[in-house]
């Protein structure tokens, strides 16, 4: 088998499964894009097998500590255990969940979504994308979807020289698919709603989030299809109102809460950061307001301009709540710690003159597990803060 030297004191050798081409010492037997390929350290000891792309940045990403193949047997073995953990879960819904997260289930690179009788496939990495028949095969061993949808339209495949695609390898989903979760109603376009048709990793939190909104006005920034402003309206919110500037989403968000018998919700197709700053001249306020953007970053070159929009949309928030008011806000980038984060708010609030304290966190629901060795697997970190009265 073809393979890697890896260089001493490369992350892997610190329990991370990433390689990175400055940690590679030297290749042998040519190994091909999307190959499997074996690590070694410079004392030719075994560190495992892995999937092999030097177009990408990572060269090498590990999926077993001993040689492997990735053939139909391996894949549904992997997959078999992934949706074993996620059975023994009771916080999860398996009808309604990702089976498959990436490294985090020793598959990297590839996700694979339920939602109910339907499946969704995102393959991010080549040796995945390579092995898209084998996955299926697997797949179909052991379950018998109605559909199998391809949903490769995400930008991270470029990394990998990858092209966006998204199509149809099994059955006919529907146009649109009618769930509810927690007593929220969700209409889900599996072939071009946001992710794969849901943010499946906020699900549990909607609940959280909702049970503080009780006799509260609540501003759902970045509404989606709004799980959020729902949420509060079946907790007792005396009214609602939820932001998104994607038409699609709107439309959405009226169709799903005309579901829960309301007539407390009000939603706007606009640009939040414009949004607010009108809100703030004319002296709107609030009880809650919610912030759940969609990344503002995508590599660590881009951080110093992500923390400006993440303070400025969390400055004019705050703005707009008196003591005793809730901002509630999430970053889903695994670029932003928790500490850069909570660094930013207070920040924020030292410059709206407010003083915060944490009253609940929140993170990415366990069908989303986090590897210890792989930091990179825990990106959604939220917090709820309540505005304290002046001392």
């Amino acid at each position: 088998m073809a393979g890697l030297i890896i260089k001493p004191r490369s992350r892997i050798f610190h329990g991370h499964d990433w390689v990175y081409s400055s940690e590679i010492k030297k290749t042998f037997g040519n190994p091909e894009p999307g190959q499997v390929v074996s690590l070694k350290d410079y004392k030719d000891r075994s560190l495992g097998s892995a999937i092999y792309n030097p177009q990408s940045q990572i060269v090498a990403r590990r999926f077993s500590r001993r040689k492997q193949k990735l053939d139909v047997e391996f894949f549904y073995k992997r997959i078999k255990r992934s949706i074993n953990c996620r059975e023994l879960d009771p916080s999860i819904d398996v009808t309604l969940s990702r089976l498959v997260w990436s490294e985090s289930d020793g598959l990297p690179g590839l996700i694979i979504d339920r939602y109910e009788d339907h499946l969704v496939i995102q393959t991010l990495t080549l040796g995945m994308d390579l092995r898209i028949n084998e996955i299926t095969e697997a797949i179909k061993k052991l379950f018998k979807p109605k559909s199998i949808i391809v949903r490769n339209d995400s930008p991270i495949r470029a990394a990998e020289g990858l092209k966006m695609e998204t199509h149809i390898i099994e059955g006919s989903p529907p146009e649109a698919i009618q769930i509810e979760y927690l007593n929220i109603p969700f209409s889900i376009n599996l072939l071009s709603g946001q992710k794969t048709g849901l943010y499946l990793d906020q699900l549990n939190n909607y609940k959280l989030v909702g049970e503080l909104a009780c006799n509260k006005r609540v501003l759902d920034c970045f509404t989606n299809q709004g799980g959020f402003a729902m949420s509060c309206l079946l907790n007792g919110a005396i009214e609602t109102t939820g932001i998104d500037i994607s038409e699609t989403a709107i439309k959405s968000s009226e169709v799903n809460s005309s579901k829960i018998n309301n007539n407390n919700s009000k939603w706007i197709k606009g640009n939040v950061f414009d949004l607010l700053k009108s809100f703030d001249s004319e002296n709107h306020k609030y009880d809650m307001i919610i912030l759940d953007p969609p990344s503002f970053t995508k590599n660590k070159k881009s951080i110093s301009d992500a923390m400006r929009g993440y303070k400025e949309i969390h400055l004019r928030s705050l703005k707009l709540l008196e003591p005793g008011g809730i901002l509630t806000t999430f970053s889903c980038s695994h670029h932003i710690s928790s500490k850069i984060f909570l660094d930013m708010i207070r920040d924020a609030s030292n410059d709206a003159k407010k003083s915060l304290r944490i009253i609940h966190q929140y993170r990415q629901r366990s069908d989303h597990p986090i590897s210890l060795g792989i930091p990179e697997s825990s990106y959604l970190k939220g917090y709820s803060l309540e505005v304290v009265a002046s001392w």
